[in-house]
């Protein structure tokens, strides 16, 4: 039953108040995600300008590297799904993928999803196919219920339409904000949507039970207005800030020592330029004299400040990033010097255990999206489809083709089953090959046939026709 007015207003302004609170946190994680950190708090506000322009390029934006490497592990290639009958009912859903560009769309979806520990797809009605949207958690806000899967409402912000949506089980609601920010209007008439769900799919970085109940602050962002505790936890950026923090502040400390104390200083006791063009001129002159009371003047110099401790204290830094956040630890520090195939790999398994596990949890939404665009075109999608993603281990391609074949050839695995684990192969590229394969097959069984009439017709167990023709079998004469 479609909400009224005053229904859909009311709840549009509830889950406003909630995006707000939840839109202050996750524009922090925002910052820090994209080198905008906040100046270290130890640097005081009436600092120099030359010291404040130090720390803000001390900023080494490691958690951006963080994200981009799990998200490159991500690529969904295709998808298999079968009904009861057997048949294949890809190609109508997968269709629809393809159609709305969800290939580029992807990243996004999956790179917000793990910054932010939350994202959303949104699937609507089009024309001719049911549109695909991944949203922002900093635009979107769900409500669910006691089903943890399927949202209850969902109240999305548009600014580049510069209107709002609110989604149910049944319509969606076109709103605009009112002049005076009081509150929301509905615009038009609601539009059925054609899901027996509400057409918003939560994309997870990873399953936390313990998520929704864990309202104690215990993440502490300086600068983030003041001592503000950061309550968001989830995601890849989060835990990573404390970290971040540090990084920054060592690099700042190099930055500080190379300007003032990096190269020897030298001094003179006793004696004071009369003005600044003296002062220059010593400071550029390699001898010195003094003609006036030589035995009341001293010179001498500082010496320079060693530089290794900062740069050992931030690669230490770098590499506790990569241990805590399952990063290959050649991504942060850029050693990587003549490896094999073989060691790379061994490098890189943190990283692909903990893409596997995204996979898992991110396919599961996947597939869900697509049970929802099923309901719109009316095919129904089984609940065990399962999505191909692309092999982006790094493992060498010789290797992967011949446990391939070996599959084919020890277990029996039909061979066209292992197609799409090929590296690199698209759905597309599958659905090419077995087209192929068929009219190979075809093509092979008329050269059979015909091989067969020239060898002599009537063979045994062969019918022909009154000229001498071998028939095919269930061809009659």
């Amino acid at each position: 039953m479609a909400l009224t007015k005053e229904q859909v207003a009311e709840k549009a302004a509830e889950l406003a108040q909630v995006q707000t609170g939840e839109r202050a946190q996750l524009d922090i994680l925002r910052r820090y995600w994209k080198g905008r950190q906040p100046l270290p708090a130890v640097i005081p506000s009436s600092a120099p300008n030359e010291v404040r322009e130090m720390a803000r390029t001390s900023r080494v934006n490691v958690i951006d590297i963080v994200v981009e490497s799990l998200t490159q592990a991500l690529f969904v290639d295709g998808m298999h799904a079968k009904d009861e009958s057997g048949d294949d009912v890809t190609v109508p859903v997968w269709s629809v993928w393809t159609a709305n560009r969800m290939n580029k769309h992807q990243t996004g979806l999956h790179r917000a999803a793990i910054a932010y520990g939350t994202a959303y797809l949104v699937i609507t009605p089009g024309d001719p196919v049911p549109v695909m949207r991944p949203v922002s958690p900093r635009l979107l806000t769900a409500q669910y219920g006691a089903d943890p899967d399927w949202c209850r409402y969902a109240l999305e912000k548009r600014p580049a339409a510069g209107d709002w949506r609110l989604y149910d089980e049944e319509m969606v609601y076109q709103l605009t904000r009112r002049s005076d920010s009081s509150g929301f209007e509905l615009v038009g008439e609601p539009v059925p949507h054609g899901s027996p769900w509400t057409p918003v799919v939560r994309y997870r970085d990873a399953e936390d039970l313990d998520l929704e109940d864990d309202a104690a602050p215990e993440l502490l962002v300086g600068g983030a207005g003041g001592d503000g505790a950061l309550q968001m936890v989830c995601g890849q950026v989060a835990p990573m800030i404390p970290l971040q923090d540090q990084i920054n502040l060592t690099s700042f400390g190099l930055k500080a020592a190379e300007w003032y104390s990096a190269f020897r200083q030298r001094w003179i006791k006793g004696w004071t330029p009369p003005n600044a063009e003296t002062k220059m001129q010593s400071a550029a002159s390699q001898l010195w004299t003094f003609d006036e009371h030589p035995e009341d003047i001293a010179l001498g110099e500082f010496s320079q400040t060693e530089l290794r401790g900062y740069l050992e204290s931030r690669e230490a830094g770098l590499k506790y990033a990569a241990t805590l956040s399952q990063t290959p630890v050649h991504e942060l520090t850029g050693q990587l010097v003549n490896l094999s195939a073989e060691a790379l790999a061994a490098a890189e398994i943190g990283r692909e255990r903990k893409a596997q596990e995204r996979q898992t949890g991110m396919g599961e939404s996947h597939e869900q999206a697509m049970q929802v665009v099923g309901a719109m075109i009316d095919q129904v999608v089984p609940d065990d489809a399962q999505m191909i993603w692309r092999d982006t281990s790094a493992r060498s391609f010789a290797a992967v083709v011949d446990g391939l074949g070996k599959l084919a050839q020890m277990l029996g695995i039909p061979q066209q089953e292992l197609w799409d684990r090929v590296p690199g192969a698209t759905q597309q590229d599958v659905r090419r090959w077995k087209a192929a394969a068929a009219q190979g097959d075809a093509l092979g069984n008329l050269t059979a046939l015909l091989e067969r009439q020239a060898g002599g017709a009537g063979a045994s167990g062969e019918r022909t026709s009154a000229g001498g023709l071998i028939l095919p079998p269930g061809v009659e004469a």
